[in-house]
Order: C-alpha cells, then sequence, then structure tokens
C-alpha cells in the first residue's frame, strides 16, 4: 500500500470512470454535423438539470473574460466529464451541493500548498487525482496537450490552467458523488475520510 500525504480524499473503486466510458464519449463528441450539436446541447441541458450547482460554478468560472482557445477547451472538457460519469453511474450520481463543491475547491487548495511547502515533495496534485481517477485525467491530458501545442502561439497559458483547475474540481466532486452500490463493502480508506 502506497502512503501519502495529502489533503485530497480517496475516491472509491465503484466511483472510478473506466477506459471504455471516456472511448464512448470520445466517438459521441467526434461528429460535427447537426445531430451531434444537437446531442451536445441536450447533454448541456441534462447537466445543467441533473448537476445544477455544479454546472452553474463552471459556467460561472468560463464565463469570465478568457482566451478563446482556452474557454472552447473548457467547455469541452467540462461536458465530456459529466457524459463519462452520466454513463456510467448514471442513476448513482447524487446531486452536488454547493458546501460540498465549495470542500472540494478548498481540498485541491489545501493540497496545492502541502505540495508548494515541500520542495522535496515528486508529485502535484493533478498526480494524486490521476491515481483516483487515471482515465479520466489522461483524457484531461490529451485534450489539454492537443490544445496546447495545436494553438501554442496565441493560446493564454493561464487561461488554459483555469479551465484545468476547475475541470481537476469536477472530477474530484463528481467523484465523490457517486453513490455506493449496494452491498458494496465499506473501504478502510472510506472509514479514515
Amino acid at each position: 500500500m502506497w502512503v501519502r500525504r495529502t489533503a485530497i480524499r480517496p475516491v472509491p473503486p465503484y466511483a472510478r470512470v473506466p477506459v471504455h466510458a471516456l472511448d464512448s464519449v470520445r466517438e459521441s463528441l467526434a461528429d460535427d454535423d447537426d445531430t451531434a450539436r444537437e446531442q451536445l446541447d441536450e447533454a448541456f441541458e441534462r447537466f445543467e438539470k441533473n448537476q445544477p450547482t455544479l454546472a452553474t460554478s463552471i459556467a460561472e468560472t468560463l464565463g469570465k473574460p478568457l482566451d478563446e482557445t482556452a474557454l472552447a477547451l473548457g467547455y469541452f472538457l467540462a461536458l465530456a466529464v459529466w457524459l463519462a460519469f452520466e454513463q456510467v453511474h448514471g442513476d448513482h450520481l447524487d446531486e452536488i451541493q454547493e458546501q460540498e463543491l465549495i470542500a472540494t475547491d478548498e481540498l485541491l487548495t489545501l493540497d496545492e500548498e502541502l505540495r508548494r511547502s515541500d520542495p522535496a515533495e515528486p508529485l502535484d496534485s493533478d498526480d494524486v487525482i490521476a491515481m483516483e481517477q487515471p482515465h479520466l485525467l489522461e483524457f484531461v491530458h490529451e485534450h489539454v496537450n492537443a490544445t496546447l501545442e495545436a494553438h501554442a502561439d496565441e493560446v493564454d497559458v493561464d487561461d488554459v490552467h483555469t479551465v484545468y483547475r476547475v475541470v481537476l474540481i469536477e472530477i474530484l466532486a463528481l467523484s465523490y458523488a457517486v453513490r455506493r452500490p449496494s452491498g458494496y463493502p465499506v473501504a478502510k480508506t472510506e472509514l479514515l475520510a
């Protein structure tokens, strides 16, 4: 067992998003026709209906003056992450309340501060999240890196970081909102949290 120093709560194994869900989301978002746009609009409406606090928080962040490329990336990643959770956990996903979202943001902030205060710390906060949701972080990194490579001369890197951070909070908040399946044993890490 790996022991780590982090403020980020562990994600229960049942809340993890498998790679096949992300492959399905990638495929559904790949089309760029009227039908695909209509499906995206419907998905965004479901997101706003089922996770209003999270959707509002993301919209507030993305509503700030941001680089157009970073903004497009933010909307894409926020929707893709939610679609992956919806596909895998659907009816087992609780609505995230404002205090839970604030607490998740504070956990990430605290973890970032812990890592900054220890120059010998080999991991960043997103590395810890990648251990908890490896396929989601791989998907996010793939799209962030592709965006940075394709628009290296024109994209505002600080805006991309703002988008990246809000997506990390979304991943953690949705991970914590997944209800334990009936009969699923309680993990030791959940008892300690």
